[in-house]
């Protein structure tokens, strides 16, 4: 009996030094992971980041400050994740320090909409609301920012009042609303807006904007615009929002240039001057004509649609500075546009 508890004993003692081994090497494995995250941009922490084991419930989040500490093991992949930031993986090893610089994600950024009063997402406007960003526009030359939305909003109907360069355009947005009132929507950039009576003299109000400035627009459809804005709104509102400067405090200098030549797409075919000669003269001889109708034609074949279309030669040139001073962002842009008509003057 005293054989069988001493051999009970021994299994026991046995199994608590392995125990004690195997929690000895789980705890040399582990080891405690701290750190910094920051905003790529600007540089500022970023609290409430979640640091998580990749596969695991075991995570912390960023403080105030940006910084997190967790214990995990070495070969562990940690996950970080925020709220309109890219989700970034890292393996631990043998680092006992990482920190990070987390962009912005473009994608969850784009679902973001400016409306009268700020910026919600776009999931949470309760009107019809519609946002189409620079990478969105109609690619290639433009002349003015209304060129830039034809064909990407649905219910907006831009018609151009003439072939002219420069000539404006008018803007409806789910139709007409009245016989006699204005039916242009209201324009506001940056939060002023803009009277649909434009600049006295001038045949395109938007023409003042340059396209290379632009960041975003935002169609505002329905009538829940009215309780924004007023009766001034009750035809819709489009909100330009125009480029900023970053806050990382980097001067970048950029330069955006073309050059387009413009023809007439068709022209109508009609006689030459030897041909309608040819007519006329039938007609004195078969069909009774005065054979003075013959006089006045001449001996010339002018094409008189080679005399008045030309190939026209437009160009376009913007250069734009921006950066910030200290925390204060800043942009200057100066843009140059020669755009000439397919008609001679």
């Amino acid at each position: 009996m005293k054989k069988y508890y001493r051999l009970i004993s021994r299994m026991l003692f046995a199994i608590g030094l392995g125990l004690m081994f195997i929690s000895s090497q789980s705890f040399a494995q582990s080891t405690s992971v701290s750190g910094t995250i920051k905003d790529t941009e600007s540089g500022d922490p970023i609290p409430g980041v979640n640091v998580v084991v990749k596969g695991t419930s075991n995570g912390t989040v960023t403080d105030v400050d940006g910084n997190y500490t967790i214990s995990v093991d070495k070969d562990a992949v940690l996950v970080y994740s925020f709220v309109g930031y890219a989700t970034q993986e890292v393996t631990v090893g043998s680092q006992t320090t990482i920190n990070l610089s987390m962009e912005m994600d473009i994608s969850q950024l784009g679902e973001v909409v400016v409306i009268g009063y700020g910026e919600i997402k776009k999931d949470d406007a309760t009107g019809s609301v519609l946002a189409i960003g620079k990478d969105d526009f109609n690619p290639g030359a433009v002349g003015s920012p209304q060129e830039l939305l034809l064909g990407k909003a649905a219910g907006v109907v831009i018609t151009s009042a003439g072939g002219a360069a420069g000539a404006g355009q008018t803007i409806r947005i789910r139709g007409g609303s009245s016989l006699r009132a204005n039916n242009d929507p209201l324009i506001v950039i940056d939060g002023i807006p803009l009277e649909s009576a434009g600049i006295s003299g001038m045949a395109n109000p938007l023409s003042t904007i340059n396209p290379n400035d632009i960041e975003t627009f935002t169609v505002l459809k329905d009538a829940s615009a009215t309780a924004i804005y007023g009766s001034r709104a009750s035809n819709g509102v489009i909100i330009i929002t125009t480029k900023q400067g970053s806050k990382d405090g980097k001067m970048l200098v950029s330069y955006n240039g073309n050059v387009q030549v413009g023809v007439a797409n068709k022209k109508l075919e009609v006689f030459s001057g030897d041909e309608y000669r040819n007519l006329v003269q039938d007609r004195v001889d078969n069909y009774g004509f005065d054979a003075a109708a013959l006089n006045g034609l001449g001996t010339a074949n002018t094409d008189w649609q080679n005399e008045i279309y030309r190939n026209a030669i437009s160009t376009d040139h913007n250069v734009a500075l921006s950066g910030a001073i200290k925390s204060t962002p800043f942009r200057v842009s100066v843009g140059y546009t020669s755009q000439d008509g397919i008609l001679k003057e």
